[in-house]
This record gives C-alpha cells, structure tokens and sequence, in this order.
C-alpha cells in the first residue's frame, strides 16, 4: 500500500501535531500509513513524484494566498510557493488530492480562479453546507444528508468556481465550499478534520492571531460543542478509503 504524502503549513507545533493527530482521526491511518512533511520546516524534494503516494492532504494555515508578496512573511512565501509547484503534477495527472481551507485556495489560485478577501470569508465556528446537484452522485458524498454542519474560519474565500471544476458543496455565507477538479482532485472550505474537540483546541491554539475577538474564545468553543459536526469527517475518511 501507498502511503498518503501530508502537507502541512501550520509555524505553530502544537497546532501542527494536533491536525496530523486529526487527519490520521479522520482518515483512519496510522502514522507508517502517511509521509508527514510540515513545509514550514523542511523543503518538499524538488523531484517529488507524486504518484509514488496513494494521495495528498494539504492541511490549513494562518497565511492567505491572496495577500500581496510584500505582506506575505517568509514562512508563507516559500510553503506556497512549494505546495504550488505540486499543483500541476496534480491536476495534470488527476491524482488524489484533498486541500482543507488553505488547500482550496491553493487549487484554485493554479487553476485560475479568484481568490481573495473580497467577499466571503467566516468566522470561526460551525456552518451549514448544503449539496449541489453534481454531488449526488460523488462517491465522497453520495448518501449524504443534502444539508449538513461543518467548522470554518477563514479570511479570505474562492469568489466563484474556477474554471473546469465542479461545483460540490455551497453555503449562505461562502457559496464555494467544495469542488472537484477532474475526478480525483478534491478541496473544501471548511476543515474535514474537525470536530468539536479538535476545533476548540485550534480555537486556543490561535485565539491571538486575529480571526476572533480573543475575549469570544469560550463562547466560541462553547458554539463549536453545541454543533452537530460529523459529515466532514466521513467525507476525509471515504477519500482515504478510496484511494488508501
């Protein structure tokens, strides 16, 4: 079996762990079962093939794509630029990918589409996602209630589905909050590693970096626990299975 190539961009440790621990949660891997690289950190390999893994998982971050170069700091210039130089290999070859948040951006930028803080974004907490009409037959998501609750917090957002994707989940306050990209390439909005334990923790973790009133952390937790979040969950554990 492949093991699954995990990207993760997050400067804090203590976040970082706690999403690996969350995707391997979801995922229902093992740690031999992936290749952790936490681009922060180390390079990817400039000859990285990404056909020698079963998939990629981008995890999310504090940087946002469509900040201007010069607002960007170091860590998020060089983890973008490297998770961007992937793209194509992935597209190209529509091998399994799955961006959380920061990754939907990232697949959307190299397709061409618009991403930015225009319009959008939301704050942290649970939101609710309702399928589009070409998702009923996607094995991800067949079966699915047509609505469901997921966790979401992000500054900037994808305006519109880029061109050549399809459009899989939506909701009233960021209408795009899945695609697809061929029939392997998959990225959301919302985190699908999450649940309410693993949100409050983040919550903590990043209560200073400005995507909340720090005062609005334990109502916000609060918030997140009193949420029925569970169909993203199976949604990153029906992607490993498929492609594991």
């Amino acid at each position: 079996m492949k093991r699954f190539l995990i990207l993760q961009l997050r400067p804090e440790t203590v976040a970082s762990d706690d999403e690996y621990a969350s995707i391997l949660d979801k995922c229902q891997l093992t740690p031999d079962q992936t290749h952790r690289i936490r681009v922060d950190q180390e390079n990817i390999p400039s000859d990285l093939d990404v056909t020698d893994y079963a998939g990629v998982i981008v995890g999310g971050g504090p940087g946002c794509v469509s900040d201007p170069a010069d607002q960007k700091s170091a860590i998020d210039a060089r983890t973008e630029g490297q998770i961007l130089a992937l793209m194509p290999q992935i597209t190209y070859r529509d091998h399994p990918f799955m961006g959380c948040c920061y990754g939907l951006g990232i697949l959307a930028h190299h397709l061409g589409g618009e991403v930015s803080k225009a319009k959008f974004g939301e704050p942290v907490g649970p939101s609710v996602c309702r399928l589009m009409p070409d998702a009923e037959k996607d094995p991800l998501l067949e079966g699915l209630a047509s609505e469901f609750e997921v966790f979401v917090g992000h500054k900037e957002a994808v305006q519109s589905p880029p061109p050549g994707t399809v459009h899989l989940l939506s909701s009233a306050p960021c209408p795009v909050q899945m695609i697809r990209h061929g029939q392997n390439v998959y990225a959301t909005q919302f985190h699908p590693e999450a649940d309410a334990s693993d949100f409050e923790r983040r919550i903590r973790a990043y209560r200073n970096h400005g995507y909340f009133p720090p005062e609005d952390a334990d109502r916000l937790i609060a918030v997140c626990h009193a949420a029925n979040v569970t169909a993203p969950g199976e949604i990153l554990r029906r992607f490993a299975a498929r492609y594991g």
